[in-house]
């Protein structure tokens, strides 16, 4: 925690109490928790915003978010993390396409759902997508993903489809070429998504503590991964049981390496590999 004598040092008062008031409101909007050692990035953060605002420190910024709820989705920018790659946790991507590839869900002509519920900047739905793309081997498949994050700026980025070339580092010259175009000019070290693969996807801002979310029912598959760790377990049920009403007893959820949903078990099960299914659904 912040020492008291560290605030002398910095452009704006910065107590322990204003890092408590930080947490305080950040987790009323967002239900995230804010750990202890997070003192240090919430005065780097807000102290840019009290700098645009030109207002005098945290206590008049705090006041100003109160008072004023279209600062709301600003505050929650400044703090939310998105630390994301293409493929990351890349053993789901290979479930992911073995189950694509199998049309487990897609009989009676119908479309796959998928809802990637955390999107970042895009390199997970847009690796979501590139998966399917590589199960059906065409573009032209019934696959429809939503993706959603509660970040405005993080997904006015996914939606652009924009990355620095050495994000595909790890792909072979042919899958770069099938995905994306390659910057020049003013554009050069850039590579954009192609149209094909955007035009999978849909994205909305959703914020999971919200009473109601604007989802289809009967979605096949939820990407929710490294989202529960910044929530209390009670949080965390409290969003798990929201989810499910948008799953079928054959849905499948993917969460996180590191997350641990012992505490839920009457919710989902393990199925293996980080990934559950609805308790009392039918495993395949």
């Amino acid at each position: 925690m912040l020492a008291e004598s560290e605030s002398k040092n910095k452009e704006f008062p910065y107590t322990p109490a204003n890092f408590e008031a930080v947490r305080k409101r950040l987790k009323a909007l967002t239900g995230i928790n804010l750990a202890d050692s997070k003192d240090s990035m919430v005065y780097s953060r807000i102290s840019r915003r009290v700098r645009q605002l030109k207002l005098g420190g945290f206590e008049a910024y705090l006041k100003f978010v109160d008072a004023n709820t279209s600062e709301h989705q600003e505050f929650i920018n400044a703090l939310t993390t998105n630390l994301t790659s293409f493929f990351r946790e890349k053993h789901h991507f290979d479930e992911l396409r073995d189950i694509l590839s199998q049309n487990r869900f897609t009989g009676q002509g119908r479309s796959v759902s998928i809802w990637c519920a955390a999107s970042s900047t895009g390199e997970e739905p847009y690796s979501i997508a590139m998966t399917a793309v590589e199960a059906f081997k065409s573009f032209d498949i019934p696959v429809k993903i939503i993706a959603s994050d509660i970040d405005s700026n993080v997904l006015d980025k996914a939606k652009a489809g924009v990355f620095k070339i050495e994000q595909l580092d790890a792909f072979d010259k042919s899958f770069k070429k099938r995905f994306f175009y390659r910057g020049k000019g003013a554009q050069a070290g850039l590579v954009k998504v192609v149209p094909e693969l955007q035009r999978l996807i849909s994205f909305q801002r959703l914020n999971l503590m919200d009473a109601s979310w604007d989802l289809p029912k009967n979605i096949d598959i939820v990407f929710c991964r490294n989202v529960m760790i910044y929530f209390d377990k009670s949080t965390q049920l409290n969003i798990l049981e929201k989810i499910t009403k948008h799953m079928h007893d054959k849905s499948l959820y993917f969460a996180g390496h590191s997350e641990n949903f012992s505490h839920a078990k009457n919710i989902i099960k393990p199925l293996g590999k980080t990934i559950y299914q609805l308790n009392g659904g039918r495993q395949f």
